[in-house]
């Protein structure tokens, strides 16, 4: 697993925006930036490192309580903004380590605070907002369910230093009881158990993977392309279903998931089974 740095957050939120500095009044690990994309203005959400933060376990990238309701709220602002009015795209810049593994982040809620953010996205795409999920490094966890997770479509680079997953490798490892080694053979033939970003977009999750070559100091060229690939997934995701069922009807799903669509379907059955009999 490639050394996680948390600098490619920032590296594109400044390339795309030109901005990096936090809104007035909200920390400094959250930055929300509203900057031209196409012809629309979209917003721009990133979730980076605060070593001052007021949280210890939120000071390296983490999710924690401040980053998580200071995304629901900049979120639902954009909502309450656009209710009469074209809605504008929300872009979640994605480099997150995991959410805040710590004490005060239990016994205050943070499993709340992340609800917060993660229905503040999933409530923007069901009003009709196009958010897209810009995949720039990690996405683990907790983290990426609260921030990114919801997006109509997800962009990854196709770089080793991208990783989507539930947990890191060693504790992965801890909770299967295998070793790390193990672990990544058993992640070439079970995809879900990879760490390759190829092999998760052979799970049909994906948009998109896009080629950078310089992802932490992208040249103007590069930047113009992964423009051009978020006005693409906005146009996309504007003329589609505000669902997420291109997750599980893309030809990868199809292929890669018939054990969980087949779930799916039985509890779809079920449920209505049972608000018939209500």
């Amino acid at each position: 697993m490639s050394e996680y740095k948390g600098i490619r957050g920032t590296v594109w939120l400044k390339a795309l925006t030109g901005q990096s500095a936090p809104l007035g009044g909200d920390p400094a690990s959250v930055l929300t930036i509203d900057a031209p994309l196409g012809e629309d203005n979209a917003r721009f959400l990133c979730v980076v490192p605060n070593p001052e933060g007021r949280f210890p376990c939120a000071r390296h990238g983490e999710v924690g309580m401040e980053e998580a309701y200071t995304l629901a709220t900049r979120v639902r602002e954009v909502i309450h903004e656009d209710r009469d009015r074209l809605k504008r795209p929300i872009v979640a810049i994605v480099d997150v380590k995991s959410q805040a593994y710590g004490r005060r982040e239990e016994t205050a809620g943070i499993f709340l605070a992340g609800a917060a953010a993660a229905d503040a996205y999933g409530s923007a795409r069901l009003a009709g907002h196009p958010v897209i999920a810009l995949i720039v490094g990690h996405a683990f966890s907790g983290a990426f369910l609260t921030h990114g997770y919801q997006a109509n479509r997800l962009l990854a680079f196709d770089d080793d230093g991208v990783m989507i997953h539930a947990m890191h490798k060693a504790a992965a490892a801890r909770i299967t009881r295998r070793t790390v080694e193990s672990l990544e053979e058993l992640g070439k033939t079970i995809a879900p158990l990879s760490y390759n970003i190829r092999d998760y977009a052979k799970l049909g999750l994906l948009y998109k993977l896009l080629h950078v070559e310089h992802p932490e100091n992208p040249s103007p060229a590069e930047i113009e392309g992964v423009q051009k690939e978020l006005i693409a997934a906005i146009h996309d995701a504007r003329n589609s279903p505000v669902d997420l069922r291109s997750r599980t009807t893309s030809s990868e799903a199809l292929d890669m998931r018939k054990a969980s669509i087949q779930t799916r379907r039985l509890l779809e059955a079920q449920w209505a089974e049972i608000r018939h009999e209500q």
